[in-house]
C-alpha cells in the first residue's frame, strides 16, 4: 500500500486507526489548532505532494465544527499538491436533509456536497446515506457501502426461528428485504409518519409478526422514538420480543435510557461508523473498518468496488422474500 497516506480529524480517530490496521499503514498526523477568535486551522504533518491522500472523518456531533476541520484538511492537501484526495466519510449526517418539504426551507445534504466538492475532494466513500438520492447531490465519484452484510453476520449461527425482520418505516424497506435474504426470514415494515425530528406516528404494521421475534433494522438511530414507537405497534400485534440493529447508533438525547430499559429489547447491535455512547456496556459493536480497507485498497488499485455496494455474500442471499402489498 505504496503512496497511501491516511488522516483523520477529531471526529473518530479510533475508526482511521483500525482501518490503516487493515491497510498495513500508520495513521498520519494532523494539527488542529484554534486560534484566539474561534477560526480553526489544520495543518497535515505528513508529506501529501502525488500521494493517494484519505481523510476518515464521519459527520458526528459537534457536527458544524467536525464538518469545518473536514473542509480546511481537504483544502490543505489540495494545497500540498495530493494526487487525488478521498474523503471517508462513514456517517454523512446531512443526509437527512434531502428534499424541500416545506416552504423556503434549506436543502443541508446538497449545499455540504458542494463545499466538499468546492473544497478540493476528488471520491467520497460513505456507508448507507439516509435516502439513496443524496449520491446524486455530488458532482464527484461517491462509492455507497452498506452495513447489512456486517450486520447480518452477528446473526447468523444463531436460532432464528419463528423470527422476522421489521423495517420501521416502508423507505427502510429496500434494504430490510435485503438484510432478510441474506438471514433466510421474512420482512415486515411500519407504516410511519413523521410530525417532527423527534416525533413519530406509527400507526400500522405491514406484515406477519404475531407470536414471532423481531430484528429491527434501521439506518440511524439518533433519539430512539421511530424505535420505541414501532416496539408499541409490534407489541400490540403480538410480537414477543426484538432485537434492534442500525449502522449509525447515534443514540442521541436520552436514547440509550430509552433503548437499554425497554423490556422488549434483547439486545442493539450497532457498527463503529460513529464513536459508541459511554456508559452501555452491553451494546454490540460490529467493525466496518475492514470493509473500509477494502473499499480503499481496491480504490487505490483501480479495481471494482461495486461488489461492496450490496455487502451480500451471495452463498447467503436466496430468492428475494416481497413485502405483503
Amino acid at each position: 500500500m505504496h503512496e497511501v497516506v491516511v488522516f483523520s480529524g477529531n471526529a473518530h480517530p479510533a475508526l482511521a486507526d483500525r482501518i490503516c490496521e487493515h491497510l498495513g499503514v500508520t495513521r498520519s498526523p494532523v494539527d488542529i489548532k484554534r486560534f484566539s477568535n474561534d477560526c480553526l486551522q489544520a495543518q497535515l504533518l505528513e508529506n501529501c505532494r502525488q500521494q493517494d491522500v484519505y481523510i476518515v472523518q464521519p459527520l458526528v456531533p459537534p457536527t458544524q465544527e467536525h464538518l469545518m476541520e473536514l473542509l480546511l484538511m481537504i483544502d490543505a492537501a489540495r494545497g500540498a499538491s495530493a494526487a487525488q484526495i478521498t474523503v471517508v466519510m462513514p456517517h454523512y449526517a446531512y443526509a437527512r436533509s434531502d428534499k424541500k418539504d416545506a416552504p423556503r426551507i434549506s436543502i443541508g445534504g446538497r449545499l455540504v456536497a458542494d463545499l466538499l466538492v468546492t473544497a478540493g475532494v476528488d471520491r467520497v466513500l460513505t456507508m448507507a446515506l439516509h435516502a439513496p438520492q443524496v449520491h446524486g447531490f455530488f458532482s464527484v465519484p461517491v462509492d455507497h457501502l452498506t452495513a447489512i452484510g456486517v450486520l447480518a453476520d452477528h446473526y447468523r449461527g444463531a436460532d432464528l426461528s419463528d423470527t422476522v425482520v421489521v423495517s420501521p418505516d416502508l423507505g427502510n424497506a429496500k434494504t430490510a428485504t435485503q438484510f432478510a435474504r441474506l438471514l433466510g426470514l421474512p420482512v415486515a415494515a411500519g407504516s410511519k409518519q413523521r410530525l417532527a425530528d423527534d416525533k413519530v406516528v406509527i400507526d400500522a404494521i405491514v406484515g406477519d409478526v404475531s407470536g414471532k421475534r423481531a430484528i429491527v433494522l434501521d439506518d440511524e438511530i439518533a433519539t430512539g422514538g421511530s424505535i420505541i414507537e414501532l416496539l408499541e405497534r409490534l407489541k400490540d400485534e403480538g410480537c414477543t420480543e426484538a432485537s434492534v440493529a442500525c449502522t449509525h447508533g447515534l443514540f442521541a438525547g436520552k436514547a440509550v435510557e430509552r433503548l437499554r430499559d425497554h423490556p422488549m429489547i434483547t439486545e442493539v447491535v450497532t457498527t463503529d461508523t460513529v464513536p459508541p455512547p459511554t456508559g452501555w456496556p452491553q451494546l454490540r459493536i460490529r467493525s466496518t473498518a475492514e470493509l473500509f480497507a477494502e473499499a480503499i485498497q481496491r480504490i487505490h488499485l483501480g479495481k471494482s468496488v461495486s461488489s461492496l455496494f450490496e455487502g451480500v455474500d451471495p452463498t447467503h442471499a436466496p430468492p428475494q422474500p416481497r413485502l405483503p402489498f
